[in-house]
């Protein structure tokens, strides 16, 4: 017999799956964690300003491309943690394990192929990509780039790791390590900028040293034997997990790595039009960031609760988890992004900006989080429910095709011919939140997301 449990959630076994605390326990650890990675983000472009604007440009360039290898990451970490959450929902544990432990392989073989890739063609890619830097820009962000590539590895090992916790609902030990990796990272920075008056080097090298502890911390926390999951460490790959793995993470895979490409194509547009655009885009990207926050937080959240009913052949929960986690983004998004566009001018003015770049930072942030508290949770955390759900070739052509569509063509039509510059590349941007709004919130809806997991 059905009946409505303290949670508000219509379970088939008359109980959820997830507690209302079991909920809170998985998402404020991940809360906290993108706010420390953010925050990290913020100081690293502030002490890096003390450098001048080009090294903040430089800085700012790269990290787009930087953001692009993370996604590519972090997709490959979202299949393996769709998959461990999957047969933890079939309660077929020794499949959790083996899937944990393909996903920390796939992951390091990623991750060095990326950094080698990186690190050996850093200077034709910055060229490539944006060709109309001056010269001193460039030079920043060639060494900026080369630097960061030495990490991949082990940020592929972090994230593997962290996704296989989530995957259990325990996020904590992701965020413990998170807080020493941040914190290894920002005094780093301060000792090397301020003490060692080094240059964008200076914010290179903490990111690389924090991100090694975090990967030897995390795949020993992997191995307790009191784990839900206990990782099977090999350096053999499983065709059939792999397969599993990859058949969600690559389609993620893809949908990200295009979607960061077009970032790096908008971002080239608005290079052209000067260094002053270039730095204000780079501190609003900072404080738009830091208003997607809980979205992220309870975006990667909604793969565990989602993958975990979906697993258990419980697509009735999987759509009211949904809902709930969409409800709960909303509520958290216009809580920060009300505080951001209250409190944006001394946020902005935090930075060492010229007058004209503060007064385009500002405008940048009020374009974002006045139309991201409305449709940034539809755009970016709804989509995670269906991925959780297998359902990973819609959004990866919605996204593709939305971004090609909208987010670069009207760049370059309002940004570039009509002489809008970054305003009319933001402005592109909210169109293509809502068309992915619109899309998403159709796919859901439809139930076709439903008919996608086969056990």
């Amino acid at each position: 017999m059905n009946e409505q449990t303290s949670t508000g959630v219509l379970a088939r076994s008359g109980r959820p799956l997830f507690s209302q605390q079991e909920l809170l326990r998985l998402i404020w650890p991940l809360l906290v964690e993108q706010l420390l990675a953010m925050t990290v983000g913020m100081a690293d472009t502030m002490m890096v300003s003390r450098c001048g604007e080009a090294a903040i440009s430089g800085v700012s360039l790269v990290d787009m491309i930087n953001n692009l290898v993370i996604n590519l990451l972090a997709a490959l970490a979202t299949g393996g943690a769709v998959v461990v959450s999957q047969y933890l929902g079939a309660r077929s544990g020794k499949k959790a394990n083996s899937s944990a432990g393909q996903l920390i392989l796939l992951s390091v073989l990623l991750g060095l192929g990326l950094g080698a890739f990186c690190l050996a063609a850093a200077r034709p890619m910055l060229r490539l990509f944006y060709g109309a830097i001056e010269e001193d820009v460039l030079a920043a962000g060639v060494t900026y780039l080369q630097i960061t590539a030495i990490s991949y590895p082990f940020l592929a090992l972090y994230n593997a790791g962290a996704a296989i916790f989530r995957s259990m609902g325990n996020s904590k030990i992701s965020m413990r390590i998170s807080v020493l990796m941040n914190a290894i990272n920002i005094v780093g920075n301060a000792v090397c900028i301020f003490g060692l008056k080094m240059y964008v080097e200076g914010v290179a090298w903490p990111s690389v040293v924090s991100r090694a502890v975090a990967a030897v911390l995390i795949l020993k926390a992997c191995a307790k034997k009191d784990n839900a999951v206990r990782a099977e460490f090999t350096f053999r790959v499983d065709g059939g997990l792999a397969r599993r793995i990859l058949g969600i993470g690559i389609p993620s895979a893809f949908e990200n790595s295009l979607f960061q490409a077009g970032r790096i194509l908008v971002v080239s547009m608005i290079s052209l039009f000067g260094t002053v655009q270039i730095a204000a885009n780079a501190v609003a990207n900072n404080l738009d960031g830091m208003g997607c926050i809980p979205g992220q937080a309870i975006g990667l959240a909604m793969i565990t609760v989602v993958g975990r009913c979906v697993g258990a052949c419980d697509n009735e929960q999987a759509a009211l988890y949904a809902r709930k986690l969409l409800w709960w983004s909303y509520l958290a998004m216009g809580l920060f992004n009300g505080v951001i566009l209250l409190f944006v001018g001394p946020l902005v003015g935090i930075y060492e900006l010229s007058g004209e770049t503060m007064e385009l930072a500002i405008l940048l942030v009020q374009i974002h989080c006045g139309c991201g508290l409305l449709l940034w949770p539809i755009s970016f955390v709804l989509p995670n429910a269906l991925r959780a759900a297998n359902d990973v070739r819609f959004t990866m052509v919605v996204s593709v095709l939305s971004m090609a569509i909208w987010r670069l063509g009207f760049s370059y039509l309002l940004g570039v011919r009509m002489g809008y510059g970054a305003i009319g590349v933001w402005i592109a941007m909210v169109v293509d939140w809502i068309c992915r709004s619109i899309c998403f919130v159709w796919r859901f809806k439809s139930g076709v997301w439903k008919t996608k997991y086969h056990a």
